[in-house]
């Protein structure tokens, strides 16, 4: 085996190494209930914290609202927040100026921090559809009173 032999084996030997893919950098906001005192956030943060690419956890007991960075995924953080056995999900509010109706069924919610909605579809029946139409600005035939 000569010095093409070698290269032709170690050539071989690269291209059949996997390698392996790195994790995004994300950013997971959750929406944790019950986060009533010092003990809970605490206990949440140690959870989240012990998983492995995590950077930081912030929680933000007014809102119920728990922002984790780093790289990791957000199948794995919401499993390491229900080991503290609190209700855990996605984080579901958008500022209201980004839905298109904020307040059709299932988009207002009273538990919302102010100026957010819940991220709905927007799935207006005709009869709906109808009603804001009829006095929008943008529609010519709409109604006016003076």
């Amino acid at each position: 085996m000569g010095v093409e032999g070698t290269l032709e084996y170690f050539s071989d030997l690269i291209k059949k190494t996997k390698r392996k893919k790195r994790k995004q950098f994300n950013t997971v906001n959750l929406k944790v209930t019950r986060i009533d005192c010092e003990g809970c956030a605490l206990k949440i943060k140690k959870a989240i914290s012990g998983l492995k690419g995590v950077k930081s956890v912030d929680v933000d007991m007014k809102t119920q609202k728990v922002t984790v960075t780093g790289f990791v995924e957000p199948k794995k953080v919401i499993a390491a927040a229900e080991t503290t056995k609190k209700k855990v999900e996605l984080w579901p509010y958008v500022p209201y100026t980004m839905v298109a109706h904020p307040y059709i069924a299932g988009a207002y919610d009273k538990k919302a921090p102010p100026n957010l909605v819940r991220k709905v579809d927007d799935r207006m029946t005709p009869l709906e559809e109808q009603y804001t139409t009829m006095f929008s600005d943008e529609n010519p035939d709409a109604c006016s009173i003076m």
